[in-house]
């Protein structure tokens, strides 16, 4: 997941520094003083005497210089001496501007900067000068702050305060000689980005900045959700207590222990908080087989998570599973909430107070299948949040669904996308049973991946889990802008094959075809592939189609080109224009076939919608769906739509519909 950046600029003295650090620490993202660099290499030019600006750089890179990136206490070291105090000498304060004015200074300070902002795994928020022209230009929120020189100077004697005896006027002085030096200087003299956003910050307080600044990260949705991971053993009622906080049946809840495998995040609200909800498999002692994969799935959960509720079924007690969990989860440091699940009464509540034995405090009784104690449940959830979390909010990310048969490689590919052990992934079918939404970066972008259950022949659906997951994936090929349908290329294409590329052409979404497996393909199979391909999908010409091998990660670089073209072909617009001088000159040279001794009049087209292209032809007579296909292969031929689906719609004008409309009415 890409970094949150948010650049402020501005002149010495505006509250650069003190607003960064603010922001940073709500958020709680990372901090970085983009100025202290070059004071910290100034320092060092200073310190050891050193004229020559090469040398300077090799003694920079010898010894190192680092940012610790705390905002509620920064510290910048040379090596391993502490200069943070060091570096707002007026010595250094002086003399800073002529090292940052060096091009080879900046370069190398450049880099390091962008080092700093790649590592931050969240979000960071970056002060300095040029940080939104120079620095980090694609930042998410660019913020220039400033303020009059005598505000300026008074919040610069503040912060020199024990270090330099300066009066307002000295300190004042100083500021404009900085002001002249980093507005006249050749190299990026001191400007405004064209996107960022004006702070007067002269009649204002840290608070009201702070606030300014907040709302437009809000707007922006900058802001990431906290999450709450619902941990507990198998069949406590983890996904029913999901189904109850968000509202609806969306985790696929039977009677049975180890339905949920992977874990699901849904989005839930309460009271006006949104937040990050985490249902995870049962969690065991001594897992084995799929078990072991599930249970390595809950404990990534709580490592992620800002909060934790663990479930337990107070009908059957805590038992010793419930106190191995309970070690896992003091030794995470993580916040922890106890739920005493399948409370429906009084008196099944005064028999669940023992509960208190687990020394998580108070233990909360709720019935997620009733619905008594939710409320209750929920107020506690949202008073204990962080007010940021690590999950973005409302991304924007483009939506992709993985759909295929069971076991054709659809977690292993996102596994390989992502680099790393994202979903679960077995040999056995049907691993995969909810929807499982990820934030992957690979090929330039950041994506939201859906992966999805694998579609199984409704004749052999033998549970309700089975039907429940199908039913989620086509809600989720609803929620994806684009369907990639994964197969499996080397064994022949099936009849359940051709009905999932009907089903994701038929939900209008963007389609790419991924020929998973291909490592273990040779070429006879090749040419019988191409075949199955021609003989059996000769609807489908349009669609991308992408040949990898989950497995090794081969040719995995050609799935984002692919996801590319087919969404700028669902989104793509033809002027009106230019469609109906591509409708004229093709009737002109294939008219319309004749019927029942009529010629239809194609009179204009329109585009009616995008997300798929929708065009709409109006004709005097009923049009053979031959030639409505027609125009469809013409239309593709002549402006592309590769990877999209199209829809040609033919509305016939009556005679005497138009006779009506031209009557005069009195």
């Amino acid at each position: 997941m890409s970094t949150v950046v948010v650049a402020i600029d501005g002149p010495s003295g505006s509250g650069k520094s003190t607003t960064a650090r603010a922001i940073a620490q709500r958020a709680r993202w990372q901090y970085l003083d983009t100025g202290a660099l070059y004071r910290a290499l100034t320092w060092l030019a200073l310190t050891e005497n050193i004229e020559s600006t090469e040398r300077l750089i090799d003694r920079a890179r010898e010894l190192g210089i680092s940012f610790n990136g705390d905002p509620i206490e920064p510290r910048i070291f040379v090596g391993d001496v502490d200069v943070t105090g060091d570096i707002r000498s007026a010595r250094v304060t002086d003399q800073v501007s002529i090292y940052s004015a060096q091009p080879e200074v900046r370069e190398f300070l450049l880099d390091l900067q962008h080092e700093l902002i790649d590592a931050a795994p969240t979000g960071i928020v970056v002060e300095g000068r040029d940080i939104g022209t120079v620095v980090a230009p694609d930042a998410a929120l660019k913020i220039f702050l400033y303020a009059d020189l005598h505000a300026r100077a008074l919040r610069r004697e503040r912060e020199l305060a024990g270090e330099e005896e300066l009066s307002t006027d000295e300190v004042a002085t100083s500021l404009t000689n900085r002001d002249e030096i980093d507005s006249t200087r050749k190299i990026s003299p001191l400007r405004m980005a064209d996107d960022a956003l004006e702070i007067d910050s002269t009649n204002l307080d840290l608070a009201e900045v702070v606030d300014v600044i907040w709302d437009w990260a809000k707007s922006r949705n900058l802001l990431g959700l906290p999450k709450v991971a619902i941990i507990g053993r198998p069949n406590v009622g983890k996904s029913t207590l999901v189904n109850r906080i968000i509202g609806r049946r969306e985790a696929i809840v039977e009677d049975v222990p180890g339905v949920t495998r992977d874990r699901v995040k849904y989005e839930a609200e309460w009271n006006g908080r949104d937040f990050l909800l985490i249902d995870t498999g049962g969690w065991e002692v001594k897992p084995e087989g799929i078990s072991m994969k599930i249970t390595a799935g809950s404990e990534i959960a709580i490592n992620e998570a800002d909060l934790v509720l663990f479930v337990v079924d107070a009908q059957v007690g805590a038992l010793d599973e419930d106190e191995s969990l309970l070690t896992l989860l003091r030794r995470s440091g993580k916040k922890v909430i106890l739920v005493a699940n399948k409370v429906d009464s009084p008196t099944e509540e005064n028999m669940a107070h023992g509960l208190w034995n687990l020394g998580l405090g108070e233990p909360h009784f709720v019935s997620a299948l009733h619905g008594r104690g939710s409320g209750d449940l929920l107020d506690l959830v949202v008073k204990e949040l962080p007010e940021v979390g690590s999950e973005p909010a409302d991304d924007g990310y483009r939506r992709v669904a993985l759909v295929g048969r069971p076991n054709v490689g659809k977690s292993s590919l996102l596994n390989t996308l992502a680099g790393e052990a994202r979903v679960l992934v077995d040999d056995a079918a049907g691993t995969t049973r909810d929807p499982v939404d990820e934030l992957i970066e690979f090929g330039g972008n950041t994506w939201r991946f859906i992966d999805t259950a694998g579609i199984r022949r409704k004749a052999k659906f033998d549970s309700g889990t089975d039907y429940y997951a199908s039913l989620r994936t086509e809600s989720a090929l609803d929620r994806a802008e684009v369907a990639v349908v994964v197969l499996d290329a080397s064994v022949p294409l099936t009849e359940q094959d051709l009905r999932i590329v009907t089903m994701a052409e038929e939900s209008g979404r963007a389609l790419v075809l991924v020929m998973n497996k291909w490592d273990i393909v040779d070429t006879e199979r090749q040419e019988q592939l191409n075949k199955e391909l021609e003989r059996n999908l000769e609807r489908y010409p349009w669609a991308q189609r992408v040949n990898v091998s989950a497995l090794t990660g081969w040719h995995r670089d050609r799935l984002a080109p692919a996801l590319r073209t087919a969404l700028n072909s669902w989104e793509k617009r033809i002027p009106t224009s230019k469609l109906n001088s591509f409708l004229g000159a093709l009737i002109a040279a294939t008219p319309p076939p004749v019927r029942g001794g009529k010629q239809p009049k194609i009179r204009f087209a329109t585009q009616a919608g995008t997300c798929p292209p929708k065009f709409v032809v109006f004709s005097s007579e009923w049009v053979e769906p031959s030639y409505r296909r027609f125009i469809e292969r013409k239309l593709r031929e002549e402006f592309g739509f590769d990877g999209s689906p199209v829809e040609v719609a033919i509305k016939v004008r009556e005679r005497e519909e138009r006779k009506e409309r031209r009557k005069p009415t009195y």
